[in-house]
């Protein structure tokens, strides 16, 4: 039976303890769950707001209708996936995902270290194609399994049918508040393919044999450089990189350099370049600056944070002010990465 509650806060469920309610909550544990609350919503003619582990987004406002959040566990092998060295692993949208990438390790299912704790759950990992040095859940993506909210449909969907980008999908574009994720399926590897082309990784790697080097030993370099540099979100609430790192071409990437010598630049394979956003916020001034009850991360130019009892609406209107700063001294547009929610009303042209 369906524990479905009204005037729900939302503050604990979201990293940048964000004051917002719930019109209507309900925590999914199965998809049987899932079926049950979505004919609920319907007779009652209410929209559906999916939530899993509250780190990628900004509340501004309460969500009305009913907010699910999903929490269905499992990891198993997916049947038939032991060939050769490729192992697909499905896994229940409500798995933690720093622990799903320790639990590969020790199955020896190898493939997702550089993706070590990065907040959330497993089922917003599509959504939001998470990634970190040096690597995205697409190049390891299989498959999902997703319920169609208009029609209540559940679908299985490929990389293709995802439409992938840089911290980018769907789910993210035309597909937003249209589907709720309950599964997805990765392919990970018996064999370690160790990626270590970042230079914060490799600088956290020097010293070691590269020969003896294994993917436990990149996890903990990748959670010994997170830690470093990025706020745990229940000592001070936060959602990490707050922009997504600027893509430009190279003819834009030329002029930059020719202008700021030590501008930060990552070539990538289609032609363009990404700048390090995290540089530009901090170069343009913002380093540590607080307005308020939020502000910018003393150590993380890239990381905003709320201070204590901050909104939705002031911590936007800093990264407004932010946005500005850099396009003005840079001619460069800054992108919010995570979703706002209620989703912003798109101004008439």
């Amino acid at each position: 039976m369906l524990d479905i509650q009204a005037a729900v806060s939302l503050q604990p469920c979201n990293t940048l303890s964000l004051p917002a309610t719930a019109e209507f909550f309900c925590r999914i544990n199965t998809r049987e769950d899932l079926f049950e609350a979505l004919e609920w919503a319907r007779q009652k003619n209410i929209p559906v707001t999916p939530l899993g582990g509250g780190s990628n987004l900004v509340l501004v406002d309460d969500l009305p209708g009913l907010v699910l959040q999903i929490a269905i566990p499992g990891i198993a092998l997916a049947p038939g996936s032991e060939l050769g060295e490729q192992r697909n692993i499905h896994i229940g949208a409500g798995e933690n995902w720093h622990q799903l990438v320790l639990y590969t390790l020790e199955k020896g299912w190898y493939g997702l270290e550089n993706l070590s704790l990065i907040p959330g759950l497993a089922g917003a990992a599509p959504i939001q194609n998470i990634g970190a040095y040096g690597i995205e859940l697409s190049e390891l993506f299989h498959s999902l399994e997703a319920v169609h909210l208009p029609t209540g449909e559940l679908h299985t969907m490929q990389a293709d049918d995802c439409h992938f980008g840089y911290r980018d999908s769907l789910f993210k574009q035309a597909g937003r508040n249209q589907y709720v994720i309950t599964a997805i399926t990765l392919s990970l590897s018996t064999r370690p393919h160790l990626r270590l082309s970042y230079p914060a990784l490799l600088q956290a790697l020097e010293g070691c044999d590269a020969a003896s080097l294994t993917p436990a030993m990149v996890s903990a370099a990748v959670c010994e450089v997170r830690r470093s540099k990025l706020p745990a979100p229940a000592s001070l609430p936060n959602t990490g990189s707050f922009f997504k790192n600027p893509v430009v071409t190279e003819d834009q990437a030329a002029a930059l350099r020719q202008q700021f010598p030590d501008i930060v630049c990552y070539p990538q394979t289609d032609g363009t370049v990404k700048l390090a956003a995290g540089w530009l916020v901090e170069q343009a001034g913002w380093r540590g600056v607080m307005r308020g009850r939020v502000g910018v991360h003393d150590r993380q130019s890239l990381v905003l944070v709320n201070f204590g009892g901050g909104t939705g609406a002031e911590l936007l209107a800093l990264a407004e002010e932010i946005s500005d700063s850099v396009q003005q001294k840079f001619a460069v547009a800054l992108e919010i990465e995570p979703t706002i929610y209620p989703a912003p009303v798109k101004k008439p042209l």
